[in-house]
């Protein structure tokens, strides 16, 4: 069965920086499209960034210039570099996979989550 573990939340200070890890077992990940999501409690879930089959990366505008997400398939891990947080990006932040080429932002897309790892940025 597929699973998604994510690591690497914590807290930090406006401005600072979080590397999150997701790491994949029971599938390839080369196989997937991947994101990454956020959730505040009583909100909506949303999609920060997603990484296709290929390599090719689409990011919300909230965090466009400031994540990165990245993948390598040899580890079978997704990576999402978090700079410049702000405390507007507090949430909590969830892996997401798909057997597809390509994929995108909206949560529907996405087949496999992971639980969760909390995030929060103070001012």
């Amino acid at each position: 069965q597929v699973q998604l573990v994510e690591s690497g939340g914590g807290s930090v200070q406006d401005g600072g920086s979080l590397r999150l890890s997701c790491a994949a077992s029971a599938m390839r990940l080369s196989d997937y499209c991947m994101g990454w999501f956020r959730q505040v409690t009583g909100k909506e879930r949303k999609g920060v960034a997603v990484i296709n089959r290929y390599g090719f990366t689409n990011y919300d505008d909230s965090v466009k210039g400031r994540f990165t997400v990245t993948r390598d398939n040899g580890k079978n891990t997704l990576t999402l570099q978090m700079n410049s947080l702000k405390p507007e990006d507090t949430a909590m932040y969830y892996c997401a996979a798909v057997r597809a080429n390509f994929c995108h932002l909206g949560r529907a897309d996405f087949a496999y989550w992971g639980q969760g790892t909390q995030v929060t940025v103070s001012s």
